[in-house]
């Protein structure tokens, strides 16, 4: 039996990843490492210190010995940067943006590829994000990409928004979901994409428990080779 899997979890926005990588690493008392905040971290930084996408060395100054700390609480994971909890702030639509933004930059892929493979390198671990399976992890013991429909997407992360009080419209959310998707899948570097060797799963109609069971299957048949 195999055990100390790391599992892969890539996808758009909205396609679930989160909800079933969470309940995923749950079920399993695995780690959960949302990679995508990690380029949250650092769009958050970015906009707030007004740093530019042209400056490549203060970008990837601010990928450099981040502090951060994901505190698991219940079925919610806090991330603090330091002790300031960070949790909503990057979670702000203007944040999304530009974490996709500086995302496309090499010198910040590059800078948090390392911080990534040590966070998880340990096994026993889910990690989500979109080139978890093509980049971070390519060798990992179990790769899912979940997808869903635009409109479901949508739905879900205007949902997602307006339970944070976010004030936008599901129009609004949907356009700047499908410009990110645009920048995170042509970008020249690790663009976001299905790895060859992974489960491609379509969330859209299916609860969450109907994902995990799906998800869970796959793990066991992995843990058994």
């Amino acid at each position: 039996m195999k055990a100390g899997l790391i599992i892969a979890v890539d996808g758009p926005s909205g396609a679930g990843k989160s909800s079933s990588s969470r309940a995923l690493a749950e079920r399993l008392q695995y780690r959960y490492i949302d990679t995508g905040a990690l380029y949250r971290v650092i769009g958050l930084l970015a906009w707030e210190q007004r740093v530019s996408l042209d400056d490549k060395a203060r970008l990837g100054a601010l990928c450099q010995d981040l502090p951060l700390r994901f505190v698991p609480s219940g079925a919610k994971v806090s991330i603090f940067l330091g002790e300031r909890d960070i949790t909503a702030a990057i979670r702000q639509p203007e944040v999304s943006q530009m974490a996709s933004k500086v995302s496309a930059q090499p010198v910040v892929r590059e800078g948090l590829l390392t911080l990534q493979r040590n966070m998880g390198k340990g096994g026993g671990v889910v990690m989500e994000g979109r080139d978890i399976g093509t980049v971070v992890f390519p060798d990992a013991d179990v790769k899912f990409f979940l997808d869903a429909s635009a409109e479901e997407r949508g739905r879900r992360r205007y949902a997602e928004l307006q339970q944070q009080g976010v004030t936008t419209t599901i129009e609004t959310t949907v356009r700047e979901m499908a410009e990110r998707d645009q920048r995170d899948s042509s970008r020249e570097h690790a663009p976001l994409r299905c790895a060859d060797d992974a489960t491609a799963l379509d969330t859209t109609g299916l609860s969450l428990d109907e994902v995990i069971g799906i998800m869970l299957r796959h793990v066991e048949n992995a843990r058994k080779c």
